[in-house]
């Protein structure tokens, strides 16, 4: 005890590029060039005394995961901290990774999957006044994701712009009630060289079209949340309120900058007892773009991060079209209703309305399922219709700008004992826009802990014959591709190897309501992860 402790963590991503003309996964220099590609962390950590010491490397070698269509190699050290905790206090400083309320002010968070990795490269400091209130204030600079691979950017990762904030909460009682109310205040700070590039743009845009506004950017903008828990027996409920100054903001890519205020309105409901549950959502965002500086757009400077409304749903079609928080103009509701009869059935009906504040219609959800989970089976069957605005989520524009979808779906599980079991899961989306119809099947063997076995195929059975289809080019008719996966994982202790043969429909790939465009994949993943 006297010599602490020492812990790590290893994540490896192998992939092997395999050209598949018939499903565009080819003409870049990964499949033409390259062939394979690879990143991994490899994070330790060492306590003792109170402190706790964290560093982790990270390497990419002709990686695609900073963009699909390219090659990033790049070795350095991603992330480091220095923790010391004493009675009331916490200092940190190095690689910090924490959030305000819910995280709309502010949150700085690690989702590899995305390539999302925007510590704030500072110091934070946590003190807590008596048992009920906590205040933290930190500042520095965010790390610059974006930059990998340019001129060993892992040395140099920061972004030249200064955060600050500060976080006060309450955690009070009385009698059945418990609230959990909080403040919070962010600052960023462009530096010089932000600045006058922010001015030459707007300069610049206003040139080109003098009708068009013509404004003087700021250095600061100041943000504000005020957020409260309230809880009563079965009852909850969270809101959340944020506003910021006038800022300079990206509208889209290649477009203007316009100088204005923003806000957001945030609440979730739930209500829960034996055999009920219901949970309701809303939210309300004008404006609130909350970023490193005006000119970072699509996952770069990311300072917040927005609560996702709709509910992600794990079914391969479904999962298609997941609808991406919007930062300029949005209104959406969630009401999910879950019904429980006994303790092996269960119902489940969700409806999400989304349009944006100049009511354009983004998306529409209505979703049943129900459940049954005996001893030896389980099954799942639902249904969802879908709608999709494809031209404002892709970013692409289309005939059909409005994907509107039926998916009949259902899961079968069949446990043949304590260690081994069965499942099978069967999808089909009817649909006349984007690339059509298709069907999904999906077969997986369990020897559990150790070992899984899965092979799946998404077939686009009733391919859409307009020029919407991404797959036609040059008046060709586009053809029922078969998308096939087989895929192995085994686990011994604390690591896990997996690896698949995968053939991917290029599309979304979404986490938390945050989203990026990924062209389709051909070829093998191989991941390793442990622990020690």
């Amino acid at each position: 005890m006297a010599q602490g402790t020492f812990s790590g963590d290893l994540m490896m991503n192998l992939n092997y590029f395999q050209r598949d003309v018939n499903i565009k996964a080819s003409g870049n220099p990964l499949y033409d060039n390259y062939l394979s590609g690879s990143e991994g962390w490899l994070g330790v950590r060492y306590n003792i005394k109170g402190y706790t010491f964290s560093l982790r490397a990270d390497a990419f070698n002709n990686s695609n995961l900073k963009n699909p269509t390219s090659a990033s190699t790049d070795f350095g050290i991603g992330a480091w901290s220095i923790n010391k905790e004493m009675k009331d206090l916490s200092i940190t400083v190095g690689s910090i990774y924490d959030q305000v309320g819910s995280g709309i002010l502010f949150r700085s968070y690690e989702d590899r999957g995305l390539l999302i990795d925007n510590a704030l490269m500072g110091i934070e400091l946590k003190y807590r006044i008596g048992k009920k209130i906590k205040i933290k204030g930190f500042t520095g600079q965010q790390k610059n994701n974006s930059a990998i691979g340019i001129n060993g950017a892992l040395h140099t990762p920061s972004y030249g712009p200064v955060i600050k904030g500060i976080n006060m909460e309450g955690d009070f009682r009385t009698g059945k009630l418990h609230f959990i109310p909080g403040i919070g205040v962010l600052n960023r700070t462009l530096d010089e060289n932000s600045y006058q590039s922010v001015k030459a743009n707007v300069v610049s845009q206003y040139t080109a079209d003098s009708a068009n506004p013509h404004f003087t950017p700021v250095y600061n903008m100041f943000a504000y949340t005020l957020y409260n828990t309230v809880t009563y027996k079965n009852f909850s409920w969270y809101v959340e309120g944020a506003y910021k100054t006038h800022d300079a903001i990206a509208k889209g890519v290649n477009t203007l900058l316009y100088d204005v205020p923003g806000n957001i309105e945030y609440t979730n409901i739930n209500f829960g007892k034996k055999g009920f549950a219901l949970s309701l959502s809303g939210k309300r965002t004008e404006n609130f773009v909350m970023r490193t500086s005006p000119n970072e757009i699509l996952l770069n400077g990311m300072l917040n991060w927005q609560p996702v409304v709709a509910i992600q749903r794990p079914e391969r079609l479904i999962s298609r079209y997941t609808p991406a928080s919007q930062d300029i103009s949005e209104m959406a509701a969630t009401a999910n209703l879950l019904l429980a009869p006994n303790d092996v059935t269960s119902f489940t009906a969700t409806f999400t309305h989304i349009n944006t504040l100049n009511n354009e219609e983004l998306y529409r959800e209505g979703y049943v399922e129900g459940n049954y989970q005996g001893t030896k089976w389980i099954f799942q069957v639902g249904a969802q219709y879908l709608e999709y605005n494809l031209q404002l989520y892709y970013a692409k524009r289309k005939l059909d700008p409005i994907l509107k979808a039926i998916t009949p779906f259902a899961e079968i599980t069949c446990r043949m004992n304590e260690k081994n079991s069965l499942r099978a899961e069967l999808q089909y989306m009817s649909t006349q826009q984007d690339y059509g119809s298709w069907a999904f099947v999906l077969l997986e063997y369990d020897m559990a802990p150790k070992l899984s076995i899965s092979a799946s195929d998404m077939y686009n059975i009733s391919p859409n014959k307009t020029s919407d289809n991404p797959n036609y080019s040059a008046g060709v008719i586009p053809k029922a591709n078969h998308y096939y996966n087989i895929y192995i994982a085994y686990t011994k202790g604390a690591n896990r190897f997996s690896i698949g043969y995968v053939k991917q429909v290029d599309g979304m790939n979404c986490a938390g309501g945050v989203c990026r465009y990924e062209p389709a994949f051909s070829g093998l993943k191989a991941t390793i992860t442990s622990s020690f």
